[in-house]
């Protein structure tokens, strides 16, 4: 993967944003391309420029099936194999991958690149234990592979083994102090273990690297609330606003964050920009009605959930708690028609302990009705 596909999401969720991204194996695949060579037999070095020119010209799947002949004629080489996980790994056939570097290996096991390549590969699997082993071979066999130390603390985050993963991270900045992804992943990972002081002076030395990404400012946001110092945390989060005012979703995630920390008229605020600034956007329209009912102002939230459930029509929890703001207003008939599609909405989406709830529901209003 690329750093940083940041997709920014709420508080906690934040915290990890970015930790399944490490850079993908390109150059070292490449440069094994480029010193492809084998003496014995015309044919395959005649596949290998072929390849060779096809990766130049970008025809990634012919290059593919090039050098996979090239394979059949010569099994022994290792770079031709590294060359083939490459171009798997490019069209994002990581299984393929993964299978190709595993022969690479297999015949070179004392080369890093494609221990490091390996690992790549087992992790965008989900084989994050298969990738820690071929990360850790290959810092192992080159100490001053970065990336190769970003992965495995990557790997070793997803496993839940956070002081290894603190090891693996520290031996990145070892390599280089100003490393932006290990100060975040640093962060993330003492985040997950509940250190959220040492958190936030991570989160501080990679917002000092990186001063306008926002997703860095809500991360140390998130940091300063769950350390208690609201007042510091909701300063970040105004330097974020005036960092992209017109961004639904930074103003989306600071009505996440608000609203974990009870601060309902700020999150409401924060959800409403939001939703004014993308009226279909359904999670800011949902945390403006939640926040309303939340505040008992029944008559809005009624307003907000009609105007979620228009933009988000199989919403079965909006119609159910719909019918909630109903009854509070004593709206009795609308609310059991509310409850009712939520009922049937529920039921035909599977949701058979939420159906039942909305039946609760329904059995409980005819009865007051009677």
């Amino acid at each position: 993967m690329t750093v940083q596909k940041q997709t920014i999401i709420a508080a906690s969720s934040l915290l990890l944003a970015g930790i399944a991204t490490v850079h993908p194996p390109v150059v070292h695949a490449s440069e094994g391309m480029d010193s492809l060579r084998v003496k014995s037999n015309q044919q395959v070095n005649n596949l290998l420029r072929q390849g060779r020119k096809l990766v130049d010209a970008r025809e990634i799947a012919k290059a593919l099936k090039v050098y996979q002949q090239a394979a059949e004629l010569d099994k022994k080489n290792p770079r031709i194999f590294s060359a083939i996980g490459y171009l798997e790994a490019l069209q994002g056939n990581y299984r393929q991958a993964a299978n190709a570097y595993l022969q690479a290996v297999t015949l070179e096991p004392k080369n890093a690149d494609f221990q490091y390549a390996l690992g790549y590969s087992l992790g965008q699997l989900g084989d994050n234990a298969g990738a820690a082993a071929a990360y850790a071979r290959a810092t192992g066999l080159d100490s001053k592979n970065l990336n190769a130390y970003l992965g495995l603390g990557v790997v070793l985050q997803r496993l839940g083994d956070y002081n290894r993963a603190m090891q693996a991270y520290q031996g990145a900045i070892a390599l280089d102090p100003q490393n932006l992804e290990a100060h975040k992943f640093i962060g993330s990972t003492l985040m997950k273990q509940g250190r959220s002081r040492e958190a936030v002076q991570a989160f501080q030395q990679a917002v000092a690297l990186a001063p306008k990404d926002t997703s860095l400012q809500l991360n140390l946001a998130t940091a300063y609330l769950k350390q208690g110092n609201t007042a510091a945390g909701v300063a970040a989060l105004q330097r974020i606003a005036q960092m992209e005012p017109r961004n639904p979703q930074i103003n989306l995630q600071i009505g996440k964050l608000l609203q974990e920390q009870n601060n309902l008229n700020g999150a409401l605020e924060a959800y409403q920009r939001a939703a004014s600034l993308q009226p279909d956007l359904v999670e800011a329209q949902a945390g403006v009605a939640d926040v309303l009912m939340k505040q008992q102002d029944f008559l809005m939230a009624i307003v907000a959930y009609r105007r979620l459930i228009e933009i988000s029509p199989q919403n079965a929890q909006a119609y159910y708690n719909l019918g909630t703001a109903l009854k509070k207003r004593d709206r009795i008939q609308d609310a059991i028609a509310a409850f009712e599609q939520a009922r049937d909405l529920f039921r035909r989406q599977g949701h058979k302990e939420d159906s039942q709830r909305a039946d609760s529901a329904l059995r409980e209003l005819k009865k007051e009705r009677s």
